[in-house]
């Protein structure tokens, strides 16, 4: 089943609004940092592995360590739940 990149984004928001609950109310765009929000490592874990295990997949974390905007988390769980 193919999941695209808006769905997936939206699940990442949610984790990310769910971790960091100060930023219920903040619009966030795929281009902003987790870090810039004040997300510690452990808050960016958390967001990340909330994310996979909403979606349902798994995969390594260091495949996120490069990750410097939320596109790039989204751009790399789309990639691993619709390889083919």
């Amino acid at each position: 089943m193919m999941v695209s990149k808006a769905e997936i984004f939206t699940v990442v928001i949610k984790e990310i609004k769910e971790v960091l609950f100060y930023l219920e109310d903040t619009d966030i765009t795929g281009s902003d940092s987790l870090m810039e929000f004040g997300a510690n490592s452990i808050d960016r874990v958390d967001i990340i592995m909330s994310s996979m295990e909403a979606l349902g997949v798994q995969c390594d974390m260091m495949e996120f360590k490069n990750c410097n905007d939320i596109n790039s988390i989204v751009d790399i769980l789309f990639n691993i739940i619709n390889k083919g």
